[in-house]
Formats: C-alpha cells, sequence, structure tokens
C-alpha cells in the first residue's frame, strides 16, 4: 500500500492559492495607483510628482497607512484626491474581503477537522456563502461611512463654515479615511484644528473603532447585538482587548503629556482628557493626530509604538499583530506562570497550535521591525526613536509620523515602501501560510529537555 494515501492536507498544483491572490491584489492595486498618480492632472498647477512618490503614494493609499512624503491637500489636484481615497476605499475592502474569503478557499484543501478549525480562527460567516459575506461586507462599509460622512459635512459647513461643496468633499474623504483606519487627511496638521471639537473627533474615532475591530465582529454584533452569550471567543477577546488597549493609552498619553507646555500643557482639562482619547484611538491604527506627535515626551513616543505594534482587530482595516495576537501570548504567560496545562479565556481552551502562531506572528513582526529600524539608522541621519516609530508606523499600517518621512532619501523611502506593503499582506498570507502547514505526521522524534532561562 502505497504511503501516497497517507498524505494529509498536502496542496495540489492546480488548487487555489489565497496568500498569492492576496499579494497579487495589492501589487495590481499599488500599480494601477503609481500609474494614476504619475499623470499630470493628478498633480496640482506648478507641481511635480517623481515616479517614487507616486509609487509611495499609492503603496500607503493601497496599504491604508496614510504616510506621506508631499503634502496631500496641495500637491495633488481634485483628480488625485479621488484616486488617493478610491485606493484606500479598495485596499480597505480587499484585505476585509480578501481575509475573509481566504477561509472559504482554504476551507476547499483542508480536511474536516482543519475546516473547523480555520472557521473557527477566522470566524467566516459561512463557507459556502461567498455572495453573501462580500454584501455585508460592502453594506457595512458603505453604511458606516456615509453616516460618518453626513456628520462630518454638516459639522464643517455649519460650525466651521466651509463651502457646501468643500464641506462635502472634506467629509466624504475623512470618513473613507477614518473608516479603512488609513490616516490620510486634507487639512495642515492633520486633526490639531479640531482639538476642540467633540463632534469631529468622536464621530472619527467612532468611524476608525468600527473599520479596526473587524468584519467578523460587527457580524456577530450585528446578528446578536443583545445575546452576548452567543458571542463566539474571538468576538469577546477582541471587544474586551480593544476595550483595555484604548483605555490604557487614554490614561497612559493624560499621564504623560498633561504638563508638556508643547502638545497638552495649554489646553484645558476637558480638551486633554478628549484629545488623550482621541489619541489612544487614532495613535494605535489610524495615523490621524490632534498634537504634534514629535512634541511629545519619550514616553509617550514609546507607548504609541506600542499602541501602533499591537494594532486591532483580525480581518479589520487595522494592522500590528492584532488585539487577539496580543491577548493570546499574555493568555499564554499567565498560564505558564500559574503552571496551567490550558491557556483558557471566557471559560474556553484555546488550542495549542494557536498559541505557537502567535508566537511566530509576534516574533516575526519584532524581527522585521528590528532589521528595519536598523536599516534605517544606516540610510538616515535621524536617531533610534524616529526611525523605530516611522518603521513601526509602517509596518503596522498606521500612518502617524514625527515628521521625518518627506526628508528621507530614496533608498529610506523604498525601505519604507515595504515595510507598508509587508504590514498589509503579512498577517492575511501569514495565516494562510501557518494554517496550510498544518499536517498530520505518521511518527515524533524522541523528546528531549534543554534548559530554558
Amino acid at each position: 500500500m502505497s504511503l501516497r494515501r497517507f498524505r494529509i492536507n498536502e496542496p495540489q498544483p492546480n488548487q487555489p492559492r489565497p496568500a498569492r491572490y492576496i499579494v497579487g491584489t495589492i501589487l495590481v492595486t499599488i500599480a494601477v495607483g503609481s500609474v494614476l498618480l504619475s499623470l499630470p492632472i493628478a498633480t496640482a498647477p506648478g507641481r511635480h510628482t517623481s515616479s517614487l512618490t507616486a509609487v509611495f503614494t499609492a503603496a500607503s493609499a493601497s496599504s491604508v497607512t496614510g504616510l506621506t512624503v508631499v503634502d496631500t491637500a496641495r500637491h495633488w489636484s481634485t483628480f488625485g484626491h479621488v484616486v488617493i481615497v478610491g485606493l484606500v476605499q479598495v485596499g480597505g475592502l480587499g484585505i476585509m474581503t480578501m481575509s475573509s474569503l481566504a477561509v472559504v478557499v482554504l476551507s476547499r484543501r483542508l480536511g474536516l477537522r482543519q475546516r473547523l478549525l480555520v472557521a473557527a480562527q477566522a470566524n467566516s460567516l459561512t463557507l459556502g456563502d461567498v455572495r453573501e459575506l462580500v454584501r455585508r461586507i460592502l453594506q457595512m462599509t458603505l453604511i458606516v461611512e456615509a453616516i460618518t460622512a453626513l456628520v462630518l459635512t454638516a459639522q464643517f459647513w455649519w460650525v466651521h463654515h466651509m463651502s457646501l461643496d468643500s464641506a462635502a468633499g472634506m467629509g466624504a474623504f475623512h470618513a473613507i479615511s477614518a473608516f479603512n483606519n488609513a490616516g490620510f487627511s486634507m487639512f495642515d496638521q492633520s486633526l490639531q484644528r479640531f482639538a476642540h471639537d467633540p463632534v469631529v473627533l468622536t464621530v472619527l474615532a467612532l468611524a476608525v473603532t468600527a473599520g479596526a475591530l473587524g468584519f467578523p465582529v460587527w457580524s456577530q454584533l450585528i446578528d446578536h447585538p443583545r445575546e452576548p452569550r452567543r458571542w463566539d471567543l474571538h468576538t469577546k477577546l477582541t471587544l474586551a482587548m480593544t476595550a483595555v488597549i484604548t483605555a490604557g493609552g487614554w490614561v497612559a498619553f493624560m499621564w504623560f503629556e498633561w504638563t508638556n507646555p508643547k502638545t497638552m500643557g495649554p489646553r484645558s482639562s476637558l480638551a486633554t482628557i478628549g484629545n488623550s482619547l482621541a489619541h489612544s484611538v487614532f495613535g494605535r491604527t489610524a495615523g490621524f493626530a490632534t498634537v504634534d506627535v514629535a512634541a511629545t515626551n519619550d514616553t509617550s513616543h514609546l507607548a504609541t509604538v506600542m499602541l501602533m505594534f499591537v494594532g486591532g482587530g483580525s480581518s479589520s482595516t487595522a494592522g500590528g499583530i492584532k488585539v487577539s495576537t496580543f491577548a493570546l501570548l499574555g493568555l499564554a504567560i499567565w498560564a505558564e506562570v500559574r503552571g496551567d496545562r490550558d491557556t483558557t479565556i471566557f471559560h474556553r481552551r484555546v488550542p495549542s497550535n494557536l498559541q505557537r502562531q502567535a508566537v511566530a506572528v509576534a516574533l516575526l513582526a519584532v524581527g522585521v521591525v528590528m532589521a528595519a529600524t536598523l536599516a534605517m539608522l544606516a540610510l538616515t541621519p535621524f536617531g533610534l526613536s524616529e526611525v523605530l516609530f516611522e518603521s513601526v508606523s509602517a509596518l503596522a499600517t498606521v500612518g502617524s509620523s514625527t515628521g521625518i518621512t518627506p526628508t528621507l532619501g530614496a533608498g529610506a523611502k523604498i525601505l519604507m515602501i515595504v515595510l507598508m506593503f509587508l504590514g498589509r499582506v503579512g498577517p492575511p498570507t501569514l495565516f494562510a501560510a501557518l494554517v496550510l502547514r498544518e499536517r498530520e505526521r505518521l511518527y515524533r522524534y524522541p523528546e528531549e529537555r534543554i534548559v530554558i532561562g
């Protein structure tokens, strides 16, 4: 009897590969965007767009990052703004849809046990109804963006006295940018001019949070809004960790910046509290800023880097290693400290293979950040704090910046493009690769212990 009969989950050459679809889709989007932004009609009169600038902007928009090398409002024409916001929309919808559809593709290549595992990990609506999946993602996206745009338009028009056309354009642009966690802004110094406008900050923070939670979470919240007991473990963990991390960032930023004369010092107590909360939300995933990031203390700098590295929810428009990965690492450490055999949360046991995958994702991200930071130090005259912040912002597709991005040389800009691309395609492709690598072996090697610590 041939051993070939016992090879489980061995991929066939003609079967689909989700990782290739995700990478290919984003590369094509960046290429098309680069061509469109290179057209003379995309640049404002009197401005010149180099090929590197076009590629950088297209990569930043397609990966929903928000880092820029030119002034978005002044450098690009109306056509250029439409292209940028279109790339942001396509990038955000693409990553949510492709991450969810990867579950469907993967499920057809795996056995029953692995199908159930993948479905549990990605929280898909169903393994068979692709149209319903895409329809619900598109519906949720348009509803959130429409509501956000309407509120912003009204506020820009009535309170900030913009013309109706300008207010509508600004409202739509920032609504799409916020929900997709892109961080592109048409205003000078991002959102600093609205630091005392609670309506603008609140509606944008809600849109950012909605995009950062991820479609699997929103699907369960919509289906069972008043039945938390029916929410699965992923939804409960994502909501809980989002609340904890947001609250922690809020308190930390208030504590570190309360008396800083360059940021929160001159502002009222109420404004400081509100802006600190906004920074915790925006700084983690979106890249909007209500203060000058370069003027914050070193402690706030490091806290923001930590928030960016964690990021948002799985299958969301946010980047980072994801809150579920961060939570699982913490739970695994806590279980080991207590001497528990299993890692549990909400009265559920987490499979050991998920713990190994969480370690792999986190360590790979740390390795990429360290390598990129080292390369940036060699390529630029800036210090460790600035290049570390910029590297994490690019890899986590956040878009926050200390202001050094426009001054980077060609080599450093290319490195940033690579980081943004890796940050966008990394989580879904790595997920697909790890799942597809799971297989049953007919043998196990003898066990032997090593010394730890």
